[in-house]
């Protein structure tokens, strides 16, 4: 599967959750995308729900922003760096982020950064329209 496919699928569950949220308030709809909430009520929302394991390692883990705003990808690759294609990277050099590097790719690792799980952080960028926070991000994200 491809960035770009996943975004796509991606994109389609969280507007069917928001869609059965709009009686919520935005404060409602944040806490209803903790991680905890979303095993119980949301579990194809993603993969790792089935065996109630996070992403991150962190208590108040919270899933409304699974992508993160400042991940950029590019199916096709950004530009080679040596012998490696450089296909996603952290736009805002998360000092928490790393990179997964093979013999032919380099890949952005956000399992240590928290930043986009943070509800804090969630309800300064939040719109109801997943699309439209990550749709912030330069065109090459998408």
């Amino acid at each position: 599967m491809t960035y770009k496919q996943w975004f796509d699928a991606h994109a389609s569950k969280h507007r069917a959750i928001m869609d059965k949220l709009s009686a919520l308030s935005d404060d409602e709809v944040i806490e209803y995308f903790r991680f905890e909430n979303m095993v119980e009520k949301e579990s194809d929302f993603c993969p790792l729900y089935v065996e109630n394991k996070k992403c991150h390692d962190t208590e108040d883990l919270n899933c409304y922003l699974c992508a993160c705003p400042n991940f950029r990808f590019n199916d096709a690759g950004f530009h080679n760096v040596g012998d490696k294609t450089l296909f996603s990277t952290c736009s805002i050099d998360s000092p928490d982020g790393d990179r997964f590097i093979t013999d032919t790719a380099i890949h952005q690792n956000c399992a240590g950064c928290l930043v986009p799980h943070s509800e804090l952080y969630i309800a300064k960028v939040f719109d109801r329209n997943w699309g439209t926070i990550m749709n912030k991000s330069p065109a090459d994200y998408r």
